[in-house]
């Protein structure tokens, strides 16, 4: 399909350019980014200002622009307008990294504002990081990039605004209670989000790994379509690289073994998540169930065993009431649990993730029951991974180098 784009001039600091011409793609302008406050906060009149916050962080990285033609630079007067001088009522969301903030611009389209707060050169290049891969994707069930603004000490990322939150909000946020989540929507969120890391691992060039696959980076627009979002953690993969050494970033509940415990970052760390993910889309509950005052079960450990046994009834989130199709259930358990088996080498890819999901390989899924982990007689295979802490939610980081 055609899309009709139009430049605009606006003056970047950022670019070291007086002024910059960038196509905009006029399709991208009234899709969405998720609140993680209520739906009320969308609207624009009545609001009162609020001081600005002023950031402290020093230019020392310019995002790769070659290969977008969908995004532009945004001047903080704009921003500045759109969120009504961030105010404290369009504020969606906040997190370590900083708050998010709905605005409207000019034309009537609307927006969310990533605000950094905290100087640091790590936070820096995860913000140049961020815009840069954002900037190199282009797919259905990927947030779309709008721009970024880098003037002064500010550093802000503009993304499309979803207005039917995140998929954390709905399976045991906020919005839960609202059951807005039927079986339908639940497994076309599971292929759409299939289909969205699937293209960064084998079709984005280089292939990407996004390391920070949870819940609440999940977002609906307004049909209830999927959207991967948040790539501050996101790796590029050179090519030939199986696997990159790196920090240890993510949450706890989510992280692979290998990742967790030596740093080794793939794209089957995600298929792992993805995992995760899928069980908390069948079930309705956490990552980490909490046993005591200091442990917490995965979320993998207490559905293996039910699996064994064929006792997936009792594995349904109950918000379903037993409406779901018992064939693409006990398929989305199956594929959750062989994405997050310990041994990364017999995880499948996302690519035979997408297609088993869609119940496409009869072979396949066949296969797929018999395989070993499913054996009832099988003991000590289950991902083992009870961690100490008091916050599912918990972003870690661990020691570079931790193992080879």
């Amino acid at each position: 399909m055609s899309l009709e784009k139009r430049e605009e001039t606006v003056s970047s600091r950022f670019t070291g350019e007086e002024t910059a011409r960038v196509p905009i793609d006029t399709e991208c302008r009234n899709s969405a980014f998720p609140p993680n406050r209520v739906r009320s906060n969308r609207c624009s009149g009545g609001l009162k200002s609020a001081p600005m916050h002023k950031g402290r962080f020093g230019c020392r990285r310019e995002p790769d622009r070659r290969n977008s033609n969908t995004w532009r630079v945004f001047s903080l007067k704009e921003l500045h307008s759109a969120t009504n001088r961030f105010n404290y009522d369009n504020k969606l969301g906040e997190g370590g990294f900083g708050s998010v903030y709905w605005g409207q611009l000019w034309d009537g389209s609307q927006i969310a504002v990533k605000r950094l707060k905290v100087w640091s050169n790590k936070a820096e290049m995860e913000f140049a990081s961020e815009v840069e891969i954002l900037g190199r994707v282009r797919h259905k069930n990927l947030l779309c990039l709008r721009g970024y603004c880098a003037e002064g000490q500010e550093r802000l990322i503009v993304y499309d605004y979803m207005p039917n939150l995140s998929l954390m909000s709905h399976l045991y946020g906020e919005h839960s209670a609202e059951n807005l989540l039927d079986w339908s929507r639940r497994m076309n969120i599971a292929i759409g989000s299939a289909e969205g890391i699937a293209y960064l691992h084998h079709h984005a060039t280089p292939h990407i790994i996004h390391r920070d696959i949870k819940a609440s980076n999940f977002l609906l627009d307004s049909g209830f379509q999927v959207r991967v979002a948040d790539f501050g953690f996101a790796k590029l993969i050179p090519e030939g690289a199986t696997h990159v050494t790196t920090r240890v970033k993510g949450t706890l509940g989510y992280l692979a073994p290998e990742y967790a415990m030596f740093g080794k970052a793939s794209e089957s760390c995600d298929v792992y998540s993805f995992g995760i993910l899928l069980l908390e889309l069948a079930s309705g509950k956490k990552p980490l169930e909490k046993l005591s005052s200091t442990w917490k079960r995965s979320i993998s450990e207490w559905a293996l065993p039910l699996a064994r046994e064929r006792r997936f009834q009792e594995m349904a989130d109950p918000k379903l009431k037993g409406n779901y199709i018992e064939t693409e259930f006990k398929r989305m358990v199956l594929v959750a649990l062989v994405c997050a088996r310990g041994t990364p080498e017999k995880r499948p890819t996302m690519l035979e993730v997408v297609s088993l999901l869609k119940g496409e390989a009869n072979e396949k899924l066949a296969i797929l029951e018999n395989d070993d982990i499913f054996r009832p007689d099988r003991i000590g295979t289950s991902s083992r991974f009870v961690v100490a802490g008091n916050d599912s939610d918990c972003t870690i980081e661990e020691k570079e180098g931790m193992g080879k």
